[in-house]
């Protein structure tokens, strides 16, 4: 009889299910740690750069990706990299000094664009495609391009005109903010800074790699004293109009007595005709009888004794407003001497205002970052900074201004095909009662703004006889190019 086979079922082997949650959860930390690489690369690369211990991943970086290329607002080079048959790479600026404290260098720590930029010049933001290809060609990815909002035109006349005098200048857009020139002398070529490195770093005199158009810090003069009629018109909204004054030339309080420039006799003035005429003596007495208080508080608004909001270096500008401070100094600070010293680019910010209605514009100069295929990785939009006057007071301002133009102290901006308003400054140096830096800022056109200019020359006189033609070479060479196009 034969025997019956007996099935036999096959046993399951038992589940690891330990080693299944373990495989997952290896995978999970797998996947985190790529994606905190990959944000590490994409966001925090800038540190790698700022930071000298990372030199060796700072290798690894510029010996994959070519760094970008940086433009101007038309389109043209200011920076870019040039490599040789060999493959060395050379970083080339076009322009020599003329951008130096804008564009900056990628050596040395870096400066300007070079070093602000550097997290997007120094990533290829490319598609796998062309990652692949590049390295079956065994060729660097090119790293993103950025372009700015500076203007080679407008750089080029502002260059020029400040000549062989220390000082700066800026112009920016009124209702943006974005900057169009920005010029600091003394300068320096960035193509030989490497080599030029170690008279230039201890330069103190010239002090050639201070961007003295944000940094530099200096007393302003008659500028200032946008701002001390500015808080005269709030202590008396109502019956500011009815000031009055009869300037014989000086002005005297217990010791102290201040000065119109050369010892002008203004004779009868209102309070426009004080600032048209930029009457010393008128703005000692209106010192004297502003709230000091309120004054700080106006000076805050401004963001003066604060780093301004921008992504470049710069300085804050310091001014000091306190109850115990003597009649001497608070004539003098009405004036813009005694202990202020303010930048080019706070007055900028200031002006801006002025002409835009109140509204002050964070100063910027990158419009955006596009990649090596023309994504657009990057845009940088215009961000207010807040309403630092009113419509009302602002037009009040925009008024005065204009008056400076018309009938006082800045008539070289007078009977051209624009118009044009501002306020100029003949700041005293504290080592000589002859010399004075001249200052200008204002905008154009008048009636309806379009651009702001702030122009500093150190010892180089009046601000009327020096820093206005400056201006008035840029604003003409600005809306002549407009007319054309």
């Amino acid at each position: 009889m034969a025997k019956k086979k007996r099935n036999r079922k096959k046993k399951k082997k038992p589940v690891n299910r330990a080693a299944g949650v373990t495989a997952a959860l290896f995978s999970v930390a797998y996947v985190l740690m790529i994606l905190a690489l990959v944000w590490h690369e994409t966001r925090e690369r800038n540190e790698v750069y700022s930071n000298s211990y990372n030199r060796k991943r700072i290798e690894v970086i510029e010996a994959e990706i070519t760094r970008g290329t940086i433009y101007a607002s038309d389109g043209t080079e200011l920076a870019y990299t040039k490599t040789d048959p060999e493959g060395k790479e050379t970083r080339l600026y076009p322009y020599d000094d003329m951008f130096a404290h804008t564009v900056g260098f990628s050596v040395q720590g870096g400066m300007g664009l070079e070093s602000q930029m550097q997290e997007f010049l120094m990533s290829a933001d490319i598609s796998l495609s062309e990652r692949l290809s590049n390295d079956l060609k065994e060729s660097k990815d090119l790293g993103n391009s950025v372009y700015t909002s500076l203007d080679p035109a407008a750089q080029l006349i502002a260059y020029n005109s400040l000549g062989n005098y220390k000082g700066a200048v800026i112009v920016t857009e009124v209702k943006t903010g974005r900057i169009l020139a920005m010029v600091s002398k003394p300068c320096f070529d960035p193509n030989t800074i490497e080599a030029d490195w170690e008279e230039i770093s201890k330069d103190e005199v010239q002090s050639p790699l201070m961007n003295r158009a944000s940094q530099g810090l200096y007393p302003p003069g008659s500028t200032f004293k946008i701002i001390s009629t500015l808080e005269y018109i709030r202590e008396h909204p109502s019956d500011w109009s009815k000031y009055y004054y009869n300037c014989s030339g000086r002005i005297t309080k217990g010791d102290t007595t201040i000065r119109c420039f050369h010892g002008t006799v203004h004779g009868g003035l209102d309070l426009k005709g004080s600032f048209a005429k930029s009457c010393n003596s008128s703005f000692a007495n209106i010192g004297l009888g502003l709230d000091r208080t309120k004054f700080a508080g106006t000076l805050e608004s401004l963001m003066f004794n604060q780093v301004p909001p921008v992504d470049f270096a710069a300085n804050p500008s310091h001014i000091s407003m306190r109850e115990n401070m003597t009649e001497e100094n608070v004539m003098q600070t009405a004036i813009g001497q005694s202990e202020t010293l303010v930048t080019p680019l706070q007055m900028n910010m200031i002006t801006q205002a002025i002409a835009n209605d109140g509204v002050m514009m964070k100063p910027y100069m990158v419009d955006k970052v596009v990649s090596s295929e023309g994504k657009i990785i990057k845009n940088f939009a215009p961000k207010p900074l807040g309403t630092v006057m009113t419509q009302e007071e602002a037009a009040i301002m925009r008024s005065f201004m204009e008056a400076v133009v018309q009938s006082g102290t800045g008539t070289g901006l007078k009977g051209l095909p624009y118009t044009a308003a501002g306020k100029t400054g003949s700041a005293e140096i504290s080592d000589s009662s002859d010399v004075s830096h001249a200052w200008f800022t204002g905008y154009a056109p008048a009636d309806d703004p379009v651009i702001a200019i702030t122009v500093i020359m150190e010892r180089a006189g009046t601000g009327g006889s020096a820093a206005v033609p400056v201006a008035q070479r840029i604003f003409s060479g600005y809306f002549g190019r407009r007319l054309q196009n």
